[in-house]
């Protein structure tokens, strides 16, 4: 025990020492991914040099207290942990250290100091910093470790050493990258022009008509953002429930043969860029568009821009996040016992009455959170609106303006962000106590051999006629998508040609070997590249955090699943801004690079890796992981051989999900973009801005194919392997 601890100690030590003497101190301004620090003026530059050659070169001097608190822990090299000053020090020089070196890091930034009350106190101090770097990173995580090592030792969870650092890991990661931004966004919400804070600046912009504005009930002028985007909202996310309904009864109740083809369909959407089902509407119902001009040519009348609007947004939406609600509600559906249906069929219920008394009540929770998804999605919901709202303004767009149009306006868009992340986390809370405590339990271990019964008639025959017409509906908007790739300028000239893809994605040769000619290159392979590397990392973080929730008691552990789970009601247009406000100024300076990128895709979808965890988890029994504990494992051997085998499906699956997400993401990522690291989803738009429909929609298109390529790889490795396959 003594070795295994003094190790452990050493460890830390070795990790803070490799932080402070051999790594860079602070951020490289070719990005975080770069190592040409290595071979430019490393280590005896100041702008690679790590923090002890600083101190050594007579610069940096408040990064002195560090030292101590790193050194300190020595003299537990060969201590037991039961003594009583173990867990002390480590608490104390863990405690300290980090927060000595997020205080400076806050306090003195590119100009000096950053709170003038520390200018009056020291004086002038007659020297800037950057963000933190390497260096300053491994050192925080040795002081992370320190503590939670420190509280291990105080008898924290069991004493368990692995499981109390993976708590401390997760609350720090989340605290930084979803708290910290927030907070941040408020903040900028209460500053004037001068960087002064001011409540009346804020109750200003807060009120403003402009969002919360009701000029359409008189017709005098539109309503305000807000009311807009909050009816969107609240028609979407019940519309796509209904229809996400509607299909899971029809592919489970009705004894449809063309499940797998619906099935199949609703795969697509979510396969496909938030706004290219915006861009088929507009090829069909604009004012060039086939369905308009045609009717225009029958009918002799003048075509017009009606869908452009509120209209036109919500048919996108309701197109695009109607497969969410389906993915949510069908395996809610399957799972309600056949035998509570089976019984009210025998007290002689009718068919209607069963399903509208004992079917539907038991599906509330997952028509819950099919709402609550379609509601946030169409709040956060950039792409459409950009592309059909016309004078119809959203939050989403509005917050996008204030940042990049001409007014550039942090703290209106910060305001706009606080009123969207209030209705989406209004919704959560209402979701949440709308179910209450109430159990909706319908399968235990027994064996239940029922069969669900079929749909009543009244039922199942409008249901069918809308999955017909959803599912043409569908397949017209893909084969526009499709067809408008090659066609030289819609509704102008119909000439059939490669040229869209030629242009995005030509190939040529010279000496060197393959010339990658097509403008869609470099933004193509920079999404690949980002979405795979934030994929497994979301996985994995969200697996851990599920292991925690289900497998460990500890104090706090309600707050603790609040906050891993705060980011899925988070739209991505509010993680967008706070990013942009949080990371461009140290200490943590991020902005520009394709470290944000990843970051923000990680806590994104981060849920849907614990969500998947979590389902996965309570499948397996805790006899497992106590035989294994019998056995003389500790907790980290358990988990690594026993849990994470066992979950091989949910990992693939959560990084199936996360890489999907990550390439077709649009409302995070349209701010965090830069001319270095530019995304496909960004790209794209910038074609549509243009009017560049055709080289979009055939970008649109790869992405489609690719991401179906991708998805039917995963298919076949989860297939080969365990012998199961994904969620439809």
């Amino acid at each position: 025990m003594t070795n295994r601890l003094n190790k452990t100690v050493l460890m830390l030590l070795l990790l803070g020492t490799a932080g402070f003497m051999l790594l860079p101190w602070y951020v490289q301004e070719d990005g975080f991914w770069s190592f040409e620090w290595l071979l430019d003026g490393y280590p005896f530059d100041s702008d690679y040099a790590p923090a002890a050659f600083l101190l050594a070169q007579g610069e940096k001097l408040w990064l002195w207290p560090l030292v101590g608190f790193l050194l300190a822990p020595v003299t537990l090299l060969f201590k037991n942990k039961t003594n009583p000053i173990y867990a002390r020090l480590l608490l104390i020089c863990g405690i300290g250290g980090l927060a000595f070196l997020l205080g400076q890091g806050f306090a003195i930034g590119i100009q000096g100091w950053q709170i003038n009350a520390f200018e009056s106190l020291f004086g002038e101090l007659g020297d800037r910093q950057f963000g933190l770097g390497y260096g300053a990173l491994l050192l925080g995580l040795a002081f992370l470790f320190m503590i939670t090592n420190g509280a291990a030792a105080k008898g924290a969870v069991n004493g368990d050493v692995f499981v109390v650092s993976a708590i401390g890991f997760v609350v720090a990661i989340v605290g930084i990258f979803i708290f910290y931004p927030i907070l941040q966004m408020l903040t900028y919400a209460f500053r004037d022009d001068a960087g002064l804070y001011s409540i009346t600046v804020f109750l200003e912009k807060f009120f403003s008509t402009k969002i919360w504005g009701l000029g359409c009930l008189d017709g005098s002028r539109g309503c305000g953002a807000a009311w807009n985007s909050l009816f969107l909202g609240v028609v979407v996310g019940a519309s796509t429930t209904l229809l996400g309904l509607i299909f899971a009864l029809v592919a489970t109740r009705s004894g449809f043969r063309y499940v797998k083809v619906l099935r199949a369909l609703t795969v697509l959407p979510i396969i496909t860029p938030p706004f290219v089902i915006g861009l088929a509407i507009i090829l069909l119902f604009g004012l060039s568009g086939s369905v308009t001009t045609f009717v225009a040519d029958l009918f002799g009348l003048q075509a017009t821009r009606w869908v452009y609007g509120m209209p036109g947004i919500m048919i996108a939406q309701m197109l695009a996040f109607t497969p969410i609600a389906f993915l949510v509600l069908i395996g809610v559906v399957e799972g309600i016992s056949p035998s509570m249906e089976e019984a009210a069929q025998t007290l002689r219920a009718s068919p209607w009455h069963t399903f509208r008394t004992v079917s539907l009540p038991l599906m509330r929770p997952g028509l819950a959170n099919a709402f609550l998804l379609g509601f946030i999605e169409s709040m956060a919901d950039f792409g459409n609106p950009l592309v059909l709202g016309g004078n119809f303004d959203v939050l989403s767009t509005e917050i996008f303006f204030a940042i990049v149009g001409a007014q550039n306006d942090q703290g209106q868009a910060s305001v706009l962000a606080i009123v969207l992340l209030t209705f989406t986390l209004l919704a959560f809370f209402a979701q949440r106590r709308w179910l209450g405590k109430k159990s909706y339990t319908t399968t235990t271990g027994k064996g239940d051999g029922g069969m669900h019964p079929k749909l009543p008639r009244r039922i199942k025959w409008p249901a069918y006629t809308i999955a017909l017409i959803w599912t043409c509906m569908t397949l017209v908007i893909y084969a526009m998508i499709v067809y408008g790739g090659f066609v030289e300028l819609w509704g102008l000239n119909n000439t059939l040609t490669f040229r869209h893809y030629i242009d995005a994605f030509g190939i040529g040769w010279n000496d060197n070997g393959i010339l990658w000619q097509g403008s869609a290159w470099d933004s193509f392979w920079t999404t690949l590249q980002i979405s795979a590397i934030a994929a497994p990392f979301t996985a994995m973080i969200g697996l851990v955090t599920a292991y925690l929730l289900v497998r460990q008691r500890f104090a706090g552990k309600n707050a603790f699943e609040f906050g891993t789970m705060l980011s899925f009601a988070i739209p991505g247009t509010v993680i967008g801004v706070s990013y942009i406000l949080a990371f461009n100024v140290p200490p943590i300076e991020l902005t520009g690079t394709g470290a944000i990128l990843v970051l923000s895709f990680i806590f994104r979808n981060m849920p849907v890796g614990v969500r998947a965890g979590v389902a996965s988890m309570s499948q397996l029994d805790k006899s497992l992981d106590e035989a294994s504990l019998t056995l003389g494992a500790n907790a980290w051997q358990t988990f690594r051989k026993i849990i994470l085998p066992l979950m091989r499906p949910a990992i693939l699956a959560a990084i199936v999900y996360s890489f999907v997400r990550a390439m077709t993401a649009i409302s995070a990522v349209i701010f965090l973009v830069s001319a270095e690291y530019n995304m496909a989803t960004s790209y794209i738009i910038g074609r549509v801005e243009n009017n560049d429909y055709g080289l979009a929609i055939a970008y649109s298109t790869t992405l489609i194919v690719v991401m179906l390529i991708a998805v039917t790889l995963f298919q076949w490795l989860i297939i080969k392997r365990t012998g199961t396959r994904l969620a439809p």
